[in-house]
């Protein structure tokens, strides 16, 4: 990030210093002097602050709008910031075709953002978030003929060999484990998805972040099918814990609603 943040500001820089004038910019007196020192300042800080404005947005629940600033940055942290809202915005608010469309463009916007930086892993794990949520949205089936199943695979493991300790990526890859062995047996040889992976990428990103409300609720939901013995208690005590936190942000609202959802199901005994 200060490797990319001193090439923006010199280039904006030295733009600015050709416009103005060189010479005139150096003879200038105090005041102009000072005009300079703010519009450096105003050239170093302001494409970051552009990024917490779209950050401000997602987190008051302006997704399209947070997508729209974030992606208007054409960096990697834009594209991923923009990723990560559509792919929020097409899964809980959007509805019928239109849900499709949302989620087609935040893997378009995963995608650029691996492109744009290679290194980083966030962008990796939106990638496999938006292409995940894809896949719910046109079922097993459809998912793993499009080949997806591999792909959210191989962008979950870039993310954990960038960042090993990536909790959410544990937790997506243990939720991926989990399906692919409920899938069928074409499904567990071809890609070999098995519980005990799964349980293994659950435990570590409960130890990562044992508060985070995602993945109480991700490892409750297969909590069921990993451990058919006590799986359904321990659920209910994830469930029961991940609803009594304080809700951070608005997709942590979305979250909490679907906590809240699953342990009325698993009480009814669904």
């Amino acid at each position: 990030m200060t490797h990319i943040r001193s090439i923006l500001f010199a280039a904006a820089w030295k733009y600015v210093l050709l416009a103005a004038g060189l010479a005139g910019l150096v003879g200038a007196a105090g005041a102009n002097a000072q005009s300079i020192d703010e519009a450096r300042t105003a050239l170093e800080e302001g494409p970051f602050l552009e990024i917490d404005e779209a950050q401000t947005a997602f987190e008051e629940g302006r997704f399209l709008e947070a997508a729209d600033l974030a992606e208007a940055l054409g960096t990697s942290e834009g594209y991923t910031l923009a990723a990560q809202s559509i792919a929020v915005y097409g899964h809980h608010v959007a509805t019928g075709n239109e849900r499709k469309e949302f989620l087609e463009r935040a893997m378009k916007l995963g995608e650029e953002a691996v492109r744009a930086d290679s290194t980083n892993a966030e962008a990796y794990y939106r990638s496999a978030h938006a292409a995940g949520r894809y896949a719910q949205s046109v079922g097993k089936i459809t998912a793993l003929r499009r080949g997806l199943a591999g792909k959210i695979r191989g962008l979950l493991e870039d993310t954990l060999a960038i960042s090993p300790d990536f909790a959410e990526a544990h937790m997506a890859l243990g939720s991926w484990h989990a399906g692919i062995a409920s899938a069928g047996r074409i499904a567990r040889f071809l890609y070999k998805g098995n519980r005990k992976d799964a349980v293994i990428h659950f435990e570590r990103a409960l130890d990562l972040e044992p508060e985070s409300r995602v993945i109480l609720l991700e490892y409750a939901l297969s909590l069921p099918v990993l451990d058919r013995e006590g799986g359904r208690e321990r659920a209910g005590a994830l469930l029961s814990k991940a609803a009594g936190l304080p809700v951070r942000d608005a997709y942590d609202g979305f979250i909490q609603q679907d906590v809240l959802e699953a342990l009325a199901d698993l009480e009814e005994g669904g």
